[in-house]
């Protein structure tokens, strides 16, 4: 048994919705329902009288609800006293952090945080964008750091989570240059001699704004893919070998773009084939005007008090997003 089902089991109780519960717990519906089943054939009883709408639970389900919320609390109050042991611990601030932003976005900035705000602890955490916010739901983090685009919305819920813009990314496509300092590979190629296209797996956040510039550029482009990471630093170092073209966020790129060793694979008589995004930070509402029984576990719950150095961190960071 996972300590995630009593948590996703809580907040059906409260929610009385699959599908509303499902988005709160940041999976998709199918995916809540297995895990609830999962839960019931741990008790060895059905948990959901599923003949009812809304949800309603049975009697089993009643008590194991009353005993989810005194197990998940005491785990909580477990932890927090853990945490308290060490004074060092509260000094950390944690990050959960997407692969490419963690390897373009994050250094540079915790070194700009360090000449205006001061010298920083922290933890970094690189996970895919999906674990990432998990990371935040489950409290497993202080902040979240995560692109944001309004085609591709993380699905925070704002009664409980609340963000600050640190700044703006543009994806665009680049590519290794010849002797001469020309492009090797420039859009939009022919339908005959497609382009070597490197390009994100399936499911990558990036992987979705590139589909979105192709959509959106009103030109053919013509593309035959050789090679897929869910990495942007993967796609950068094939590109730097000449494998082909590769949609990079700038930031990843701009100091071998100084350097001549990528250049634009985009003609200028070829627009919107770039694509800003917001880099956003998350973290977890101190508390909320109505709190749930659960504590923690659904969205009208009242979070856990920040850490003293997280606090003030986002106190900068508001500061600074209000200021702008």
């Amino acid at each position: 048994m996972e300590t995630k089902w009593l948590e996703d089991f809580v907040s059906l109780a409260e929610t009385r919705s699959f599908s509303r519960s499902a988005q709160l717990r940041h999976v998709t519906q199918p995916a809540f329902s297995r895990r609830i089943q999962s839960l019931e054939a741990w008790a060895g009883t059905d948990l959901v009288d599923r003949s009812s709408y809304p949800t309603r639970l049975t009697p089993a389900g009643e008590t194991l609800y009353d005993q989810s919320l005194e197990i998940l609390q005491a785990l909580q109050s477990t932890r927090a006293m853990l945490r308290g042991h060490t004074t060092a611990g509260q000094d950390v601030v944690e990050f959960a952090v997407p692969h490419t932003l963690a390897f373009t976005f994050f250094p540079a900035w915790v070194s700009g945080l360090r000449d205006n705000f001061g010298p920083i602890k922290s933890r970094l955490i690189a996970l895919n964008v999906h674990d990432a916010v998990m990371r935040l739901v489950e409290g497993s983090c202080d902040l979240l750091i995560a692109y944001h685009h309004p085609s591709q919305p993380n699905q925070l819920d704002t009664e409980r989570y609340e963000m600050v813009s640190l700044g703006e990314e543009t994806v665009a496509p680049y590519v290794k240059p010849d002797a001469d300092g020309a492009p090797l590979f420039q859009l939009p190629g022919k339908a005959g001699q497609p382009l070597p296209y490197l390009g994100y797996a399936p499911g990558a956040y990036l992987g979705q704004m590139v589909d979105l510039i192709l959509k959106q550029s009103g030109s053919a482009i013509h593309f035959d893919r050789v090679y897929e990471t869910d990495m942007a630093e993967g796609l950068k170092a094939m590109a730097l070998e000449g494998h082909g073209i590769a949609f990079l966020p700038y930031s990843a790129v701009k100091k071998d773009l100084r350097a001549k060793k990528l250049v634009s694979a985009a003609p200028t008589h070829l627009k919107n084939l770039e694509l800003v995004m917001e880099v956003r930070a998350y973290r977890e509402r101190p508390s909320t005007k109505e709190a749930g029984k659960s504590g923690v576990h659904t969205n009208r719950s009242a979070g856990p008090a920040p850490k003293r150095n997280a606090q003030a961190l986002w106190d900068y960071l508001l500061a600074r997003h209000l200021g702008q």
